[in-house]
């Protein structure tokens, strides 16, 4: 957490079934993994999919293009 910076009281937390109310996911629906209260923003299952390039590992040997759920901010979400 950056100083100088509170973190906002949500009004989602994990595991909350929430919909999307903006952006290009608007009107689906998922479950919240995970919560950043410090930057008040979320990360939805299955909601601002973004493409990622990983590093070849034991188990990617070539590397691999992964598709991994991004934050949105929570003011963009509500609870159902």
């Amino acid at each position: 957490m950056k100083l100088g910076k509170k973190p906002v009281k949500m009004h989602v937390k994990k595991n909350d079934t929430v919909q999307v109310l903006a952006g290009n996911d608007k009107g689906k629906t998922g479950k919240i993994l995970r919560v950043f209260p410090d930057r008040n923003r979320v990360i939805v299952e299955g909601v601002n999919l973004r493409k990622r390039h990983t590093r070849l590992n034991r188990n990617q040997p070539q590397g691999a293009i992964v598709e991994r759920e991004m934050p949105i901010h929570a003011s963009n979400v509500k609870k159902i």
